[in-house]
């Protein structure tokens, strides 16, 4: 499969009647299977779907292929990133692309340098 070209269909299936900002995503699992999505937008912004937020199961995951319908790279909004560290490795790749086929690479770790995780809810009271 050309993930490239797989993506660029893809972006077809979206639901961007607002913002006609299309994304899609394939994300692949440790056990090579791979599952497709795009955004699905809705008049109550809160109850849009994002391409990035479909999945399997925590830890499972071994990259995710983003693009979007724009020239320009972008990056992934903040609640996929949560998501991102909730359910992937900080070590797994997030390549994304333009409409172009342009490629950016990085990990969670660094597109999450500062995470919100369940550490943070293991508090004390003093």
């Amino acid at each position: 499969m050309d993930i490239k070209l797989k993506l660029k269909e893809l972006l077809n299936n979206s639901y961007a009647v607002y913002s006609n900002y299309k994304v899609s995503c394939i994300l692949e699992t440790k056990d090579n299977n791979y599952f497709y999505g795009v955004n699905v937008e809705n008049a109550s912004y809160g109850a849009t779907i994002c391409a990035e937020r479909n999945g399997y199961k925590k830890q499972d995951f071994k990259r995710i292929y983003i693009m979007n319908s724009s020239d320009k790279i972008s990056s992934c909004c903040m609640l996929c990133r949560q998501v991102f560290l909730e359910f992937f490795d900080m070590d797994m790749e997030v390549i994304m692309y333009n409409n172009k086929f342009d490629e950016k690479k990085l990990t969670v770790k660094e597109m999450c340098p500062y995470p919100f995780s369940e550490d943070d809810l293991k508090w004390k009271v003093v």
